[in-house]
């Protein structure tokens, strides 16, 4: 099980559905929020991957999801700043969760960090963004590894990556 998680409004619905189908987001597509849980399969090469996804409305509850997960995606949304350093605590909190160090889930290439609305985004943003989300004080302290993606749910960009990292 694949468990998709990031601060509300960072975009994980409609990352998932235009990695679940390239021609299903565009930049008319909007999404509701998610509150609580919604659940994406994709089939890939004959395989079943599912993801769940999980609002960051709910994000004191994330753990209660956390059992059985084999891989983490956690989205964060570039072109909002004031969101980033939220997003860099929540984040820390999911790393150093005690189920997920049980479930061994963070030890291998077992975590994505999507920086998405890159479309809307100025260049510098992920480097300011990962400034901001402290990754390297992280990687330092964490020793997990963590692939970092940057996506566009509107223009596809990170969609091939994704996938590529899903399958792995």
């Amino acid at each position: 099980m694949v468990l998709c998680i990031g601060p509300e409004g960072s975009g994980k619905t409609l990352l998932l559905r235009k990695v679940q189908n390239s021609d299903y987001v565009d930049k008319n597509t909007t999404a509701v929020p998610t509150v609580g849980v919604d659940i994406f399969n994709l089939i890939i090469e004959n395989k079943l991957y599912t993801i769940r996804e999980i609002g960051g409305a709910v994000a004191p509850i994330w753990s209660k999801y956390f059992a059985n997960v084999g891989k983490v995606i956690y989205v964060v949304d570039t072109s909002n700043l004031c969101q980033i350093s939220a997003a860099g605590v929540l984040l820390f909190t999911v790393l150093v969760h005690p189920l997920l160090q049980k479930a061994k889930v963070l030890t291998m290439d077992q975590f994505l960090l999507v920086l998405t609305k890159m479309d809307v985004s100025y260049r510098q943003m992920r480097n300011e963004a990962l400034l901001m989300l402290q990754m390297k004080r992280l990687q330092n302290e964490i020793h997990q590894k963590i692939t970092v993606v940057e996506a566009s749910a509107i223009t596809g960009q990170g969609r091939n990556e994704i996938i590529k990292w899903i399958m792995e």
